[in-house]
């Protein structure tokens, strides 16, 4: 969430939204401490139960309703054929990434600049229970390619895909995830199955906290295990 974006939101809204991301909320359970000494896992609140995708549905942030818009997905829908700028500022498919044919976790977050998305990535790259090795983990945000590559860097995370959804937000409104106002995405993680269809989808209710990522780990390993 770069305050940078042209038209992306303007005083006094951008200053609460960023606090409450950075600092996230209390309640609804917590994410285990961390087993890396590199980052500085805190206790932050997770999500129980899921939001709506797309036109006429909501999600709030303290409290206060954000529209949501785009076209909604929900699970059984396949991912839409929407292209998103890599680190090296080629354009892909979302279903035909790297992982294509594989099982697949999408982690979606409205910025990497801030502490609560910052723990969604570091926990989908060191928590995930060896799933590295079996699907693939893609982390989807509107910061420039620019701002994701340097952001992998610094946290030294090199098993996740990130996509920038930047140019246009495609692939928020093709999949009923943009808030259009301030234009950023919502916080959502999906599991995909190796034919691209949605078989797990949380929309985390509440902007400033976590989606349950373990329980996305655990659907997407009954997925592998049942194939």
């Amino acid at each position: 969430m770069r305050a940078t974006h042209s038209g992306f939101m303007t005083p006094p809204v951008l200053p609460r939204l960023l606090t409450a991301l950075c600092l996230g909320l209390t309640g609804c359970g917590t994410l285990p401490s961390p087993g890396t000494p590199d980052f500085a896992y805190k206790n932050l609140a997770v999500a129980d139960g899921s939001a709506v995708a797309g036109d006429g549905n909501n999600i709030l942030f303290q409290g206060k309703p954000m529209a949501l818009s785009g076209m909604g997905i929900k699970v059984g829908d396949k991912l839409r054929d929407v292209k998103l700028v890599q680190t090296d500022l080629s354009m892909v498919n979302i279903n035909e990434t790297k992982g294509k044919g594989k099982v697949r976790i999408i982690s979606i977050v409205p910025s990497l600049d801030t502490k609560v998305c910052e723990q969604q990535t570091h926990y989908l790259s060191e928590k995930n229970k060896g799933l590295d090795r079996m699907v693939e983990l893609i982390t989807i945000s509107i910061d420039t390619p620019f701002a994701q590559k340097r952001f992998a860097e610094e946290a030294k995370i090199a098993n996740v895909t990130f996509l920038s959804d930047f140019r246009a937000a495609d692939f928020g409104k093709a999949h009923g995830l943009l808030l259009k106002d301030p234009h950023i995405l919502s916080r959502a993680v999906i599991v995909v199955d190796k034919h691209n269809k949605v078989r797990y989808l949380q929309i985390t209710p509440e902007l400033a906290q976590l989606p349950d990522l373990d329980e996305a780990f655990r659907f997407a390993h009954s997925l592998i295990t049942a194939s």
